[in-house]
């Protein structure tokens, strides 16, 4: 395997100089630079970097067929396979509506992990394969982190924020509600939407001064690569009890993310561990950056993810999830569709037959 040195790259900045790791998430409340990846499964690592600067060309990933635009090598797209099919899938979303019937729960996020192995696995670099992202797929909270001795190597080309604080004020953005176009966009997914905005106001009224919760904006549509989202804002000021512990007090009230779970939280993450047939690991967790000195930083929630298994017992794999919002009016089939539309164009690209140039596919 090549030398990957440890890096992280988050909105145009890019960070080396690994100085430390931990999985404590204090740390983030402490002094520094930190890269995070909190897994959907609870565990959390946190690496501090002692040098971030912005990325120049020189920062980019150098050429030569093992890395960099055009030099990134993925799986052949018929090499993927899900850890539950069609069929499993559909009887998946009948169960969360029979729960949903019985009244143990209103919304499920119900989600199956794809996996393909890797052509070259010694010279596969999520690095590489973040530059072809930010080709064929943009994201306003695309990232990648790379740390390879700690069994870490994420890709994300993520369209939703999880957290951002900026001092005392906090804020989430989640997304319920998918389509091919904004017309495709039904009463179901905003009902779905209002659904989860009741949640992450839940959540961060935990941590926030009583009376500063608010929803700046309600079930807005928002285009992104091939598919549109609605997607909501909630915006809260930390409660003064909470401005030195900010981080790990906010991961403990809001964790994992309420648009990747379903309400009541409680009862959806048991469903979820009963139906779902595979762990989530980076996808659906937090992924991101925080700036323990200025009190600043900003989380996705880690869909439209990749990251690299290099402990999966056939050899190393290339992961990526997909799943979709389950309620009382959903329709199975529709369900399996929009996952399948979800992951499409990603795994494309990442298989290397879907990238943007001059706005042409080929």
């Amino acid at each position: 395997m090549r030398d990957f040195p440890p890096l992280a790259r988050f909105g145009g900045l890019i960070a080396t100089d690994l100085r430390d790791v931990t999985t404590d998430p204090a740390a983030l409340d402490s002094e520094g630079w930190w890269a995070v990846v909190a897994g959907f499964e609870g565990g959390v690592v946190c690496a501090r970097f002692g040098d971030v600067r912005h990325a120049t060309t020189a920062d980019e990933p150098a050429p030569g067929g093992w890395t960099g635009p055009g030099g990134w090598t993925g799986p052949a797209r018929e090499d993927w396979h899900s850890s539950m099919d069609r069929d499993a899938y559909t009887h998946g979303v009948r169960r969360v509506r029979e729960y949903i019937a019985a009244g143990e729960v209103y919304q499920v996020n119900l989600c199956r992990v794809l996996s393909a192995p890797l052509p070259d696995p010694a010279r596969s670099d999520v690095d590489a394969l973040s530059a072809v992202l930010a080709r064929g797929n943009p994201a306003p909270y695309a990232g990648t982190i790379r740390l390879p001795a700690h069994g870490v190597e994420v890709a994300s080309a993520s369209p939703e924020l999880f957290l951002r604080r900026d001092g005392r004020t906090v804020e989430s953005g989640p997304i319920k509600g998918t389509g091919r176009t904004a017309e495709d966009l039904s009463e179901k997914d905003r009902a779905e939407n209002v659904m989860i905005v009741d949640l992450v106001r839940n959540d961060l009224g935990r941590v926030c001064a009583t009376g500063t919760v608010t929803v700046p904006a309600l079930c807005a549509v928002e285009p992104h690569p091939g598919l549109v989202h609605l997607v909501s804002t909630v915006r809260g000021e930390l409660a003064e009890a909470h401005e030195k512990t900010a981080w790990a007090d906010l991961l403990a009230a809001t964790f994992p993310p309420g648009s990747v779970t379903g309400a009541p939280k409680s009862s959806a993450l048991r469903i979820i561990d009963e139906l779902e047939t595979a762990p989530r690991g980076p996808y659906c967790g937090g992924i991101g950056w925080v700036d323990a000195d200025r009190r600043a930083g900003e989380l996705n929630v880690g869909i439209r993810t990749f990251w690299i298994d290099r402990t999966a017992p056939g050899g190393p794999v290339l992961r990526f999830g997909a799943g979709a919002g389950i309620i009382w009016d959903s329709d199975p089939e529709r369900e399996w569709a929009e996952t399948e539309l979800k992951a499409e164009r990603l795994l494309a690209v990442a298989s290397g037959v879907h990238e943007v140039s001059g706005g042409k596919r080929r």
